[in-house]
């Protein structure tokens, strides 16, 4: 239970830190932090929980990373549900907060509440095809990183660093687009609270992350495999 509440707890501090970036102070009149600062936060939020529960359960903390590691042969197959179950209950859990601390503001409405969407609301308009390459890749690039940040043959001790700076270019990248996915959690614990559009477009940011994560899963396991000199 202690790799679960983890887990729970991590998930739930990388809602509230990047949503909550995007929902508060994205767009404070004449003072918000734009783009660039919801980028920041949720790198932020993926650093700071590295190093506090990394050590406990791996911080994980979105299912397609969970889903990823398992199909590059780094994690067990029956860990899955409860990690997964784990991450979704966080995110929610951390919606939740983000909606009680919102809606404490006069004449606060849900509107998109950091959403992820596409089509008219796609931040730039961008479509489904769009969107759905964008996921896709962004989230293959994204396990390429953790997985080889985390190979034993990596440096040691920066594996946070590389991880939560990829997240970061990762939304600098995405966030006109779709407003960043890259893991089911985040986009089902906001749409929850956003209702309409949200959830029917919820499907692809379900299933786009996980695809790209299971891929990169597939593809670093031949990539990073040892070899001799002669290639053997």
């Amino acid at each position: 239970m202690k790799k679960y509440t983890a887990e729970f707890i991590g998930t739930m501090w990388l809602v509230l830190g990047g949503c909550g970036s995007a929902v508060l102070a994205a767009a404070y009149p004449g003072l918000g932090i734009g783009f660039a600062g919801v980028a920041l936060a949720f790198g932020l939020a993926v650093v700071t929980m590295a190093y506090a529960i990394g050590h406990i359960s791996g911080c994980h903390l979105n299912p397609a990373v969970s889903l990823g590691l398992w199909a590059g042969r780094r994690f067990p197959r029956k860990e899955l549900f409860p990690y997964i179950t784990a991450q979704v209950l966080g995110a929610i859990a951390g919606a939740g907060i983000l909606y009680l601390i919102a809606s404490g503001m006069p004449g606060f409405e849900t509107g998109g509440f950091a959403a992820n969407g596409y089509g008219e609301h796609s931040p730039g308009q961008y479509g489904l095809t769009a969107a759905l390459i964008t996921e896709t890749v962004m989230t293959f690039m994204f396990l390429m990183v953790i997985l080889g940040a985390t190979d034993q043959r990596a440096p040691k001790g920066f594996a946070g660093l590389a991880i939560g700076l990829a997240l970061t270019l990762i939304h600098l990248i995405s966030i006109p687009v779709t407003n960043t996915s890259v893991n089911p959690a985040r986009s089902i614990s906001q749409a929850l609270f956003a209702g309409g559009w949200a959830l029917q477009q919820l499907w692809l940011f379900i299933l786009a992350p996980i695809a790209g994560a299971v891929l990169a899963g597939l593809a670093y396991h031949l990539l990073g495999k040892e070899t001799s000199v002669n290639g053997k």
